[in-house]
């Protein structure tokens, strides 16, 4: 019993301690990008996660594609 109410306690304290403690703020947003400075959003690539995505997706459906066929094959 008294193990429980020890674990109780330090439990509750890290909640409330967690809750009290605040995370890091933002960054400062960039300069004016007329000045010539780095483009707002920085330089990361849009493209590249989309092209894996798709391909990814296409791989799935090939794959699904195919076992009902085969499955569609094996019963007939």
């Amino acid at each position: 019993m008294k193990k429980n109410i020890i674990k109780l306690i330090l439990f509750s304290c890290l909640i409330v301690a967690g809750q009290q403690l605040p995370a890091q703020g933002p960054p400062n947003p960039p300069g004016d990008p007329s000045l010539q400075g780095p483009p707002v959003g920085g330089s990361a690539p849009v493209g590249g996660g989309l092209e894996i995505l798709l391909v990814m997706a296409l791989a799935y459906g090939s794959k699904k594609t195919y076992k009902l066929w085969k499955s569609k094959e094996l019963k007939e």
